[in-house]
């Protein structure tokens, strides 16, 4: 299976995990990510402290929770590969839609890319039998 299938066949609960470049980590709920063209993976980030971390260390990890299947899911190892700030296409992407005032209250807008260096199910180490 191919991990947009995975996501389009799932819902629930994802949080992506981070750290500075002294190991102090953090961990945030972030919607599902978006599928880019290149087998990358992307997500649209606030100046926070995730987004900061990951300035610093470009490695993460996002753990997803499928909803209503016991203790299912998968966790993804990813890798920063690139970014966009305040772009037309994070504006094509952006699933919640909010006034011009709203936005601005919020600051700048980032479009993360990831590339996927592994994937394992939520628990254990066995192949999930997904590939990006």
């Amino acid at each position: 299976m191919k991990l947009k299938e995975f996501f389009d066949n799932n819902s629930g609960r994802g949080i992506l995990s981070t750290a500075d470049n002294e190991g102090n980590v953090n961990a945030a709920v972030y919607a599902t990510p978006h599928f880019m063209e290149d087998s990358q993976i992307a997500f649209i980030m606030r100046d926070r402290l995730t987004h900061a971390n990951i300035q610093k260390n470009a490695k993460a990890a996002y753990l997803f929770m499928v909803e209503g299947k016991g203790v299912s899911g998968i966790r993804l190892y990813l890798e920063k590969t690139a970014e966009e700030e305040d772009t037309p296409k994070i504006e094509e992407l952006h699933r919640r839609k909010r006034n011009y005032a709203e936005e601005e209250e919020l600051g700048p807008k980032f479009l993360v890319y990831f590339k996927v260096t592994k994937i394992l199910p939520l628990i254990g180490s066995a192949d999930p039998g997904i590939s990006v």
